[in-house]
């Protein structure tokens, strides 16, 4: 399943299911979701697909929004993801920052708006990211491939930059059991 198909069927069921009223009762969203969720949906390189999963109520923004220098300003980053709100899980990551201004105007400074089942980590001023890569024949647990990105920022370009892309088989213990 490509990750583009995914995402529209993502949302399709995120509308259809907010239509008629079968999508289960979101949990309450706190500050920074709503925070986010704003800026997110006010940004004009939002996706429309990404746009339309929020509005919808379907998707939102992770409870999980990871605060850390990444731009080597000394001020906190933020790595927001957007999820699907069903098995597609983490479908796009952004990084807000003030990156250096003066008057300290919040932007997006990166996005990846077409991922499955996606992880974010940060270590030392580094994010990397995961996102799922599904063969034709895979199962929804277990994809054939995981690409990992890792990103760095560049002062002189002023923004975040993929420094290492890797694209690999998860570990035996990761992938699908195989029948009798």
């Amino acid at each position: 399943m490509s990750g583009r198909l995914a995402l529209r069927a993502a949302v399709v069921a995120a509308v259809l299911g907010a239509l008629w009223g079968a999508a289960p009762a979101p949990a309450q969203e706190n500050a920074s979701q709503r925070f986010f969720e704003e800026r997110v949906l006010a940004d004009r390189q939002t996706s429309s697909a990404i746009k339309t999963l929020l509005r919808s109520g379907g998707g939102f923004v992770d409870r999980g929004v990871v605060f850390g220098d990444l731009t080597g300003d000394d001020r906190d980053d933020a790595v927001v993801r957007v999820q699907s709100g069903g098995v597609s899980g983490a479908v796009a990551v952004y990084v807000f920052s003030t990156a250096n201004r003066k008057g300290g105007r919040l932007r997006v400074i990166f996005r990846s708006q077409n991922l499955l089942r996606a992880s974010t980590r940060v270590v030392k001023g580094v994010l990397s990211y995961r996102t799922s890569r599904y063969g034709p024949d895979d199962e929804l647990c277990c994809p054939t491939r995981l690409t990992q990105s890792t990103l760095r920022w560049s002062a002189r370009e002023r923004r975040l930059r993929v420094r290492e892309r890797v694209t690999f088989e998860p570990p035996p213990e990761a992938q699908a059991p195989t029948a009798p």
